[in-house]
């Protein structure tokens, strides 16, 4: 089983390696996980599959003009994207090259430029076709012998920005950072985050509406493995239940499980566990809808919880409903991880990070962790159509763990959570 956490961390490198092999085991294995083979609650579930609507060329030509307004406006004549996430939001191009330099250079002004590995010139044309510039656009490329950031730099020297401001995507390794700065040594380096993450925070309606289903398809497919959760069930058995209720619902996600004593563990330990009544089990995980995550974690107990057990919970709840109702436009990103605290400390479970020992929460959207951050001193404000998690929790080593988490959406006057609250520890999927 791959959960939730190791699929992301593997997707980017293996994502189109997989895709090739899907299409022909999709269908195998829905013949094989046959209705009558499955248990009930994940035999009913219905493919969303056809809610999804892929982001346009236009609309990552309109990312690229909004970006070329924060390059404007934080004197910036140029930003390089190399493999990874913001690579994709940009240009839907899904890259990997190892220690081979492939870049997009993005400047304020004038036509971007692409530089390649000449042997992968073919792989980087079939992508680029679908890139906002696609139909005629500008490659560079380089043979194994030769330097690409003299490629680069001869692009900016192009471009007119030989002593300009070149900005770097925060992911960049730093051999091509350094590269690129001693081939283009006239150019000042700096940090592209103003661009990326000014442009990556703010989502589209059409960004809102597929973390929406990924949140619901979660949330669905942890419902349909809690109904066919029974005693002395392992760990791997239950997350391989989320797993394939994903894959009924159309989509690939799955979820790390932690029980009992383990759920102390915010992200999870490595002992074999089993399922029993009357213990905590806690799963935190998500899916990815066109490349916008979720992220979800529902703790409940089978049976019947402890009067500890729901004490705890309640204080929980009652946190994530004052960071709900603290969150909106304006409000700095410390203050909602502050209301959540509050009521834990109040609650018995302080100071500071004893017991809730993690921030409220983190930006999302095509990964899982992004901008921008609700913890204590982010002086960031809040703005309409930022998404994040909103996930108290409170750790008690030795005994249990709870956490509840789920994605929240600034809107004009406030926050909404694209998925419904648990309301309990016995009956966590209960309509209120």
């Amino acid at each position: 089983m791959i959960s939730r956490r190791r699929f992301l961390e593997g997707s980017v490198t293996a994502g189109l390696a997989v895709a090739s092999r899907s299409l022909t085991n999709t269908a195998a294995a829905q013949d094989k996980d046959t209705d009558a083979s499955l248990p009930p609650s994940l035999a009913k579930l219905k493919s969303r599959k056809s809610e999804a609507t892929p982001i346009s060329r236009e609309e990552r030509h309109e990312r690229q003009q909004r970006a070329r307004q924060l390059m404007t406006e934080n004197a910036l004549d140029a930003i390089v994207l190399m493999e990874g996430t913001s690579l994709r939001y940009f240009t839907g191009i899904r890259w990997w090259g190892g220690e081979r330099t492939f870049a997009l250079v993005l400047p304020a002004k004038g036509a971007a430029f692409y530089v390649c590995p000449a042997f992968e010139e073919g792989r980087a044309r079939e992508q680029i076709t679908n890139a906002p510039d696609g139909e005629k656009p500008d490659v560079r490329i380089w043979q194994e012998d030769e330097s690409p950031y003299q490629r680069i730099a001869q692009g900016l020297k192009d471009r007119g920005i030989v002593s300009g401001k070149l900005a770097l995507e925060e992911t960049v390794r730093f051999v091509f950072a350094d590269g690129i700065s001693k081939a283009a040594s006239q150019a000042t380096t700096a940090s592209a985050t103003p661009v990326t993450a000014g442009c990556r925070m703010i989502k589209s309606p059409h960004e809102v509406a597929l973390m929406r289903l990924a949140a619901q398809v979660t949330l669905a497919a942890y419902e349909a493995a809690y109904l066919a959760v029974k005693d002395g069930m392992t760990q791997p058995q239950l997350e391989g239940l989320v797993q394939k209720a994903h894959d009924r619902l159309g989509f690939t996600g799955g979820a790390d499980v932690q029980v009992g004593e383990f759920s102390a563990f915010p992200h999870g330990s490595v002992t074999p566990q089993l399922v029993h009544e009357g213990t905590i089990v806690l799963m935190d995980g998500g899916c990815a809808v066109e490349g916008y995550q979720s992220d979800i974690t529902r703790t409940y107990v089978l049976g019947k919880a402890s009067d500890k057990m729901n004490k705890v919970f309640d204080i929980v709840l009652r946190a994530q409903s004052a960071a709900l109702a603290a969150a909106r436009p304006g409000v700095e990103c410390g203050a909602i991880d502050a209301a959540a605290r509050k009521v834990v400390t109040d609650g018995g479970y302080g100071p500071d990070y004893k017991y809730f020992t993690h921030r409220l929460g983190h930006g999302m959207g095509m990964d899982g962790h992004e901008w921008p951050y609700l913890v204590r001193g982010n002086p960031t404000k809040l703005q309409g159509n930022m998404t994040t998690s909103n996930e108290p929790g409170i750790y008690i080593r030795g005994e249990f763990g709870i956490r509840l988490e789920d994605d929240m959406h600034i809107m004009e006057n406030g926050a909404e959570l694209f998925t419904p609250q648990t309301v309990s520890l016995e009956a966590p999927f209960a309509k209120t």
